[in-house]
């Protein structure tokens, strides 16, 4: 129980210093006796082994048990030199899981193959169509294609791409530019969407012929939802890595009181806790009844154009 208590309180932001406190036993405040077990180092040493089990039962879960239909993927640096890569899921019913973390120095196909190699000995059929949603990073489409067909449908985040966009130009054009990738987001018309966003390249390439180009990069994939002809709530809801962003906030939350980085696994050990901390807080997708929609529109978008997907094995081999 006073582990539990010890982990729960430092989740919270609490100091090692002031567990003394915090629990309320009659020597708060007060020196307490050797191997009382209120020392900042006692509370450490419970908080590690707690964290390190957790972290070793969340990472040998069954995944099969879920009927995953949407995959976001991020990273989140935790300093200069350490990186985590995060997978959160979504069922048939709208529900949110997170499934693993593995840890790198880059956000690189090697760090992030790893990932996928875990979620797919774990339970999760790489023959399935499911929707990936990534912040346009090409190492996070590389290592999901090779490992789940080149068909897969993928989505670049939206909000990334608009805010990418904006940054590099003059602040003068900030809200047309905004205007029009909102219209062209909210088109139910994936032709008619991308012709937008490329007379809106065509329209800066005088003026900022680098943004331009960035516009135009991975616009296949920025329109992913609208060419699966799915509802506008729906659209909305998967467009963005808000699901991961609203994790990894929590997360940084949850590691703001460390210093000092030590090692990688002390990076998984606090990651994994934020994560599963995170999901406490989780709320069905918005758009859940419309879920129905996105499954039957995975299904025919595998079968238009089928594909298999690579056997990791075979491929780490």
């Amino acid at each position: 129980m006073l582990g539990q208590w010890a982990m729960n309180l430092m989740l919270i932001n609490v100091s090692t210093r002031k567990f003394g406190r915090a629990v309320r036993l009659p020597e708060a405040g007060v020196s307490a006796a050797a191997g009382s077990g209120l020392s900042k180092s006692a509370v450490s040493r419970r908080f590690k082994a707690l964290t390190e089990a957790r972290l070793a039962e969340w990472m040998a879960t069954d995944l099969s048990q879920h009927d995953l239909l949407v995959i976001q993927i991020d990273g989140l640096h935790l300093d200069d030199s350490l990186l985590m890569i995060g997978a959160v899921g979504v069922d048939a019913e709208g529900n949110k899981h997170p499934l693993g973390v593995v840890e790198g120095a880059t956000e690189n196909a090697t760090t992030v193959q790893a990932l996928l190699d875990n979620l797919i000995e774990r339970g999760l059929d790489p023959a399935v169509c499911r929707l990936f949603i990534v912040d346009g990073a090409k190492a996070l489409t590389k290592a999901i294609r090779r490992t789940f067909g080149a068909d897969i449908p993928i989505q670049r985040c939206q909000v990334h791409k608009a805010r990418n966009v904006t940054e590099r130009l003059d602040r003068k054009h900030h809200a047309a530019v905004r205007r029009a990738l909102r219209q062209a987001w909210e088109m139910a018309d994936a032709e008619k969407a991308e012709r937008l966003v490329r007379n809106l390249a065509r329209r800066l390439e005088v003026e900022a012929p680098g943004v331009s180009k960035s516009l135009l990069e991975g616009l296949d994939e920025i329109l992913t939802v609208t060419r699966l002809g799915l509802p506008p709530e729906l659209r909305r809801s998967l467009a963005s890595t808000n699901i991961i962003e609203s994790m990894n906030s929590v997360i940084r939350q949850v590691c703001r009181n460390v210093k000092r980085w030590r090692n990688a696994k002390m990076g998984l050990r606090w990651t994994a806790a934020g994560m599963l901390e995170a999901a406490k807080g989780f709320r069905r997708l918005k758009a859940h009844k419309q879920l129905p929609i996105l499954k039957a529109a995975l299904e025919k978008h595998r079968q238009k154009d089928p594909m298999t997907a690579v056997d990791p094995i075979a491929e780490a081999a």
